[in-house]
């Protein structure tokens, strides 16, 4: 039971039941009608007045019992007699609409008395507590019976409304009950006891089953009352094919009756429904007339005006119960809805507001937002936000989107094109298909309401190719030039309709899938990963509060220190973003929790550590999956330090060893190397030779040096692939350093690609490498000298300042910076260049 509601005025129902969610249409005359449209009347003129919402008459409806089914309900004698011909139970209705009776002119009984048409929209459930009596009629107090479902309960709303709903509204479809689709999309959006509540009321149930169903108190029951009736209500629409040939017509037969049956069921049930709801009825309008000011107000383009006006007609002509209605009603909702004028408030562009919400929203980047904050400069000087498309390779992408938006005050829509591989998908399908729906893009502006929303076409290099049906990156090519989505044609809509105030960001991780006239279209913005101090940064103010606080701790009950989170970004992940080490602080934390628990729960709470430790993270996570390379090694002539840089946007360090042997200049290469990185390899022996007297390495011009030995290079961590150009110095230094003896410092480390004229040639991911090489414990650092902007342009200011930073242009700067002792006996640089 919940809150009680006292002096509800009692409406009898004769052989009627009044559920939840249903609306029934009563006939009422006398006082008590009089009463109740005195009421309605005053509710509609105080909501005229006052602007506020209608508050409604609320009624008592309660049934008669079976045993009173020779009492006139009209004739009010009734009230007088026994209270015990009324049920215990009722449903309070809501007046949602009022309608006089049309007088008969050719009758002959003039004093027969008014009678009104009441609409009464069931609300709740009630038990009847006491009665008494007033000048209008009989008052009930109540005490609600409440719908809030109980535990053992969900087990059978769940089958009630996966299971037995949809075979019903399936053999509904089968009959081609023309409301059925909507009766489909009606139900789906209700709660499983009013759906119950509902589907009892308009399939074949007597009289005593509805009050059974009013009369249950709980969930659960009333569940299982409505299984019940609801699949002998499909067995009896179902038609057997193994009877006699009279059988079989009488089946048939009943099977039309019963379709007729729920089509008069289901049409007065979608009146009562868009009654009940129609707030503009007082004016007047129907259904077809607000989608007529609907369509007026949509303000579209001549010709798309001009195919609304021809299609409303043909709607205004044709049977609701026509197959072709209801495909044709919603063709017309859609061009009622499509925000062809409309636009978001966004035609101001607030730079410092956008550079504020990027910075709040995404902490580095600043590449990328740099970008945006020049997009969004240009389209502010230029007066329109008319835009090339971003494409954003790499990590942060859907968040960075939403920022987009938000800065731009726009709305903001996400496609995902994961998988898409109809170009219907994108296109929609013909209105002549089964099912047919507009294309993923007029829904998506549909539901943003705006005509230039931000769109995120995300992961734009998963869309797949059919060649059953059409190639959706085809599709995307119109949507994503300049020159032709201001007509774009989807072919539900069949109709034009301009994307150009669209701004499109699409995203993708690897863009060589990207088909190329497909990629012509966009302007590529490099989204890098995450460098491991921008990874702590992120993880210390937004990853560690937030997973706190997810599990329900204090943030004081969780002390962990920065090299403890930084020792686990290096250790355990090894990607460009940050949802991998977002998962491994989860896992401490749960740890934690559950430590916490166990000490709570015997009273030893005050032994609680909060401070996580290396050791409490190796306890909780196990063996680190990855182990990261460090300087300070034993320098070893042939051993050289390089710098590497993974795809998921982290760098490191590697180390490159050379040996020779007895044999005949055969040169061997392991470590997993591509064929880059072997060609790299070539390159740099091929040098050497050709300079072996200038290195000192043979006694003549014309010795033939390594004639008599094999040269083997190998690349530790032999089972992770290696390929790139960036070790070709490195290889050259290791092969000085292991054919004159001379060792490398081990806190020295190089990377750059080399030609076979000796010019040290620029390379990627420096600001990755160097920043790696520093956390190593790398203090000398020699780079390509074009590479210098690179480092002024990416790497952090305490990084530069912390290590020695050298440039080489060729193959001499190199030998000169790397192996400085041995460097002094060589030729003067000069004579190189």
């Amino acid at each position: 039971m919940s809150n009680t509601r006292d002096n509800l005025l009692v409406i009898p129902l004769k052989n009627k039941v009044l559920l939840p969610s249903v609306v029934l249409c009563l006939e009422l005359s006398g006082q008590q009608a009089v009463y109740l449209v005195d009421k309605y009347t005053s509710s509609q003129q105080d909501d005229t007045e006052s602007n506020k919402s209608i508050t409604l008459p609320v009624v008592g409806c309660i049934p008669f019992k079976s045993s009173a089914k020779d009492i006139d309900d009209n004739n009010h004698s009734w009230m007088n007699g026994p209270r015990e011909i009324l049920c215990d139970y009722g449903c309070t209705g809501r007046i949602t609409r009022i309608v006089q009776q049309q007088h008969d002119p050719a009758s002959t009984h003039d004093d027969k008395p008014i009678c009104y048409d009441v609409y009464v929209e069931g609300l709740a459930r009630f038990k009847a507590l006491s009665y008494e009596q007033d000048t209008f009629g009989l008052r009930v107090r109540v005490s609600h019976i409440s719908n809030r479902s109980e535990r053992e309960a969900r087990e059978a709303m769940a089958i009630f409304s996966t299971t037995t709903v949809p075979k019903f509204l399936q053999r509904l479809e089968t009959l081609q009950v023309p409301l059925a689709q909507q009766l489909q999309e009606y139900v789906s959006t209700l709660p499983v006891p009013v759906l119950a509540d509902m589907l009892v009321s308009i399939i074949d149930t007597s009289f005593e089953e509805r009050l059974a169903m009013l009369m249950t108190e709980a969930v659960k029951d009333r569940i299982h009352l409505a299984q019940k009736w609801l699949t002998r209500e499909i067995q009896s629409l179902l038609v057997s094919d193994t009877t006699t040939t009279t059988s079989t017509q009488d089946n048939i037969l009943s099977k039309r009756q019963r379709a007729s049956y729920l089509r008069q069921q289901l049409e007065a049930m979608r009146r009562e429904i868009g009654s009940a709801n129609d707030t503009n009825h007082a004016d007047g309008m129907d259904d077809m007339t607000q989608l007529k000011q609907r369509l007026i107000n949509a303000h579209m383009p001549e010709d798309a005006a001009h195919v609304a006006l021809r299609e409303f007609k043909r709607l205004q002509n044709m049977s609701t119960s026509s197959a072709e209605w209801s495909v044709l009603h919603n063709y017309l909702e859609l061009m009622a809805d499509l925000p062809w004028n409309t636009q978001s408030n966004s035609m101001h562009v607030d730079i410092a507001a956008a550079k504020k919400q990027l910075e709040d929203d995404h902490f580095g980047l600043d590449h990328v937002k740099k970008r945006i904050v020049e997009y969004l400069s240009v389209a502010k000087i230029k007066g329109d936000l008319k835009a090339p498309i971003l494409c954003f390779p790499g990590v942060g992408k859907t968040s960075l989107g939403k920022s987009i938006a938000t800065a731009l005050s726009r709305k903001f829509h996400r496609i995902a094109l994961g998988g898409v591989r109809d170009e219907a998908d994108m296109r929609g399908h013909r209105r002549a298909y089964v099912s047919a729906m507009p294309g993923l893009i007029i829904q998506g502006i549909r539901r943003c309401g705006a005509n230039n929303p931000v769109m995120l076409l995300d992961e734009i290099d998963k869309v797949s190719r059919s060649a059953s049906h059409g190639d959706p990156a085809a599709a995307l090519l119109e949507v994503l030039d300049p020159e032709q989505n201001s007509t774009f044609h989807d072919h539900y809509l069949n109709l034009p309709y301009d994307l150009s105030s669209i701004l499109f960001i699409a995203t993708a991780n690897d863009i060589h899938t990207i088909p190329r006239p497909l990629l012509d279209r966009m302007e590529v913005i490099q989204l890098h990963g995450y460098t491991f101090e921008e990874k702590l940064h992120i993880a210390r103010t937004h990853l560690l509060p937030k997973q706190i606080q997810r599990h329900g701790l204090a943030q004081n009950e969780i002390q962990m220190t920065d090299d403890v989170i930084l020792w686990i970004a290096e250790q355990y992940t090894q990607e460009s973003g940050v949802r991998t080490l977002e998962r491994t602080l989860a896992s401490v934390i749960r740890a934690k929790c559950v430590e916490l628990a166990d000490l709570r729960e015997n009273d030893l709470g005050y032994q609680y550590a909060s401070s996580v430790t290396q050791e409490d993270v190796l306890d909780i996570l196990g063996v680190p999956p990855f182990d990261k390379e460090t300087a300070g090694r034993q320098p070893i002539p042939g051993v050289v330090t390089g710098l590497a840089y993974s795809g998921s946007g982290n760098g490191g360090i590697l180390f490159v060893e050379a040996s020779k042997m007895p044999g005949s200049g055969d040169l061997q290469l392991t470590g997993s190397l591509g064929e880059v990185i072997k060609e790299s390899a070539h390159i740099a022996l091929t040098w050497i030779k050709a300079h072996a007297y200038d290195l000192k390495i043979a006694t003549t011009k014309d010795e033939k040096i390594l004639a008599n030995h094999d040269i083997h290079i190998h690349m530790p961590q032999g089972a992770i692939s290696k390929d790139g150009p960036s070790a070709g110095v490195t290889m050259v230094c290791s092969l000085v350093s292991l054919l004159t003896d001379t060792a490398v410092k081990s806190t020295t480390a190089m990377t750059g690609e080399i030609s076979l004229r000796g010019l040290v040639l620029p390379v990627g991911g420096i600001k990755e490498k160097v920043i790696s090489a520093h956390r190593a414990g790398i203090r000398k650092i020699i780079l390509p000298e074009r590479n210098r902007k690179d480092v002024i342009a990416d790497v952090p200011i305490n990084v530069k300042n912390d290590i020695e930073l050298v440039y080489a242009k060729t193959i001499w700067d190199v030998i000169e910076n790397a192996l400085d002792q041995y460097a002094k006996s060589v030729k003067p640089l000069e004579s190189h260049l």
